[in-house]
């Protein structure tokens, strides 16, 4: 039987509706067109997409029939899907009607603001429902050990949305840093344009910062890459500032960079990790500019995600870096919808066939922890991100993880 699947959050990522979406390289979204497309392949069944302000659907149903249903025409999507509040009515907490209208074991997509991840999840979670956060889970190490704590004694999965793990490269790369030893070094760089600043006006620098936003993307493959070998002991945040300030008009950073000391199990070698987020960046030849540099005691490892020998040059869109392993939204011959291998697709597809796997009883839950983004096994990116944020809010003091015991991995507080 399919399963029914709510989204909540209306925004760019799940509908390609947005201040931006004109100027943007996901104009077709990703969560809802993969949702559809997953539909169409039987995996999926019921729609509902919840938001905060009804009097947005009109204008989103218009986007994804334009931007899904017409650049498709041969895929023949089916677009319904149940939208909640009301055509316009406004209600942040619409997203609990629609966890009613569910059935027990259905699965929930989280992609609003930073600071509204825990207490949607929370409610998600005791409602019954399967959940998937993006990126950060949470703001802070408590409320992720709470949801994964809540999840486990329903038996429900609760992970993050961590496409990189399904990146080709990425995923080759992290295979191979894992047969190089221990980690002695890791650099990594990842940016996105100023006009994002005018997306997350509502709250870039008020309720979380691009360290959240950007650095958890690195933060979470360099814990991925050291996996039961290493866990980050302290953290030390700084930060430069000028440009989001004049342009939003409040205290809000530029560029976060976190550096941290890494502890490898069980040799007790130090590594030394630093995680560069901006949101600054001029207009260029691709959306987001993603790299990183890994240092192993036994190798090397260099990736540009944003730049792979892939580009074009257009009259209408002038030169660009394209990205189809993330998503592939250029149409086959037939007009379908032809990008199902894409890193950003596979990450909610597999998400979604470990929900339906459960509910079958096919698995049990703590089996996923070695092919889903856990909650269970992304405590240490949490732990960082918070630790990061503290040092900032401390003008760059160094921040301490906390652990059980010597040779525990899992992080159990910060101070």
């Amino acid at each position: 039987m399919p399963l029914s699947v709510l989204v909540i959050g209306t925004g760019e990522y799940s509908t390609g509706y947005g201040l931006n979406s004109a100027k943007t390289d996901k104009g077709a979204g990703v969560i809802m067109l993969t949702l559809f497309d997953l539909r169409k392949r039987g995996l999926v069944g019921d729609l509902h997409l919840a938001g905060v302000s009804g009097g947005k659907f009109p204008a989103i149903r218009a986007h994804m029939a334009a931007k899904i249903g017409s650049a498709y025409p041969g895929s023949s999507f089916d677009l319904s899907c149940s939208t909640y509040p009301a055509d316009g009515e406004t209600d942040p907490l619409a997203y609990r009607t629609a966890l009613a209208a569910l059935p027990p074991a259905s699965a929930v997509l989280i992609f609003t603001p930073d600071d509204t991840h825990f207490s949607i999840a929370l409610d998600s979670l005791k409602a019954g429902m399967h959940v998937l956060l993006t990126k950060p889970l949470t703001l802070t190490l408590a409320e992720h050990r709470e949801l994964e704590a809540t999840g486990k004694a329903r038996g429900l999965l609760v992970c993050g949305e961590f496409h990189k793990r399904w990146d080709p490269l990425y995923v080759d790369a992290r295979d191979r840093l894992r047969a190089l030893g221990d980690l002695s070094f890791f650099t990594s760089y990842m940016s996105q344009p100023k006009m994002q600043l005018d997306t997350f006006a509502a709250w870039a620098g008020k309720s979380s910062d691009i360290s959240y936003y950007l650095n958890s993307h690195h933060v979470d493959f360099c814990e991925w890459v050291v996996a039961g070998r290493a866990r980050p002991l302290t953290v030390t945040g700084v930060a430069a500032t000028g440009v989001a300030e004049a342009r939003l008009g409040r205290p809000c950073e530029d560029t976060i960079s976190l550096t941290v000391v890494w502890e490898n199990i069980p040799s007790r070698s130090r590594g030394v990790g630093t995680y560069v987020a901006s949101w600054i960046s001029p207009p260029g030849d691709c959306h987001s500019q993603q790299r990183f540099f890994a240092m192993m005691h036994g190798g090397e490892c260099t990736i540009d995600q944003a730049h792979r020998g892939f580009s074009t040059a257009t009259d209408a869109a002038g030169y660009a870096s394209p990205n189809p392993l993330f998503m592939k939204y250029t149409p086959d011959e037939r007009g379908c919808f032809a990008g199902q291998l894409g890193y950003g697709y596979r990450s909610v597809e597999d998400f979604l066939r470990g929900a339906l796997d459960l509910r079958a009883g096919g698995s049990k839950r703590d089996e996923w922890d070695s092919r889903l983004a856990t909650a269970a096994k992304t405590l240490q990116g949490s732990a960082i991100l918070e630790a990061g944020r503290r040092s900032l809010d401390a003008g760059g003091r160094v921040v301490n993880i906390v652990y059980e015991n010597d040779t525990s991995l899992e992080p159990m507080g910060i101070q």
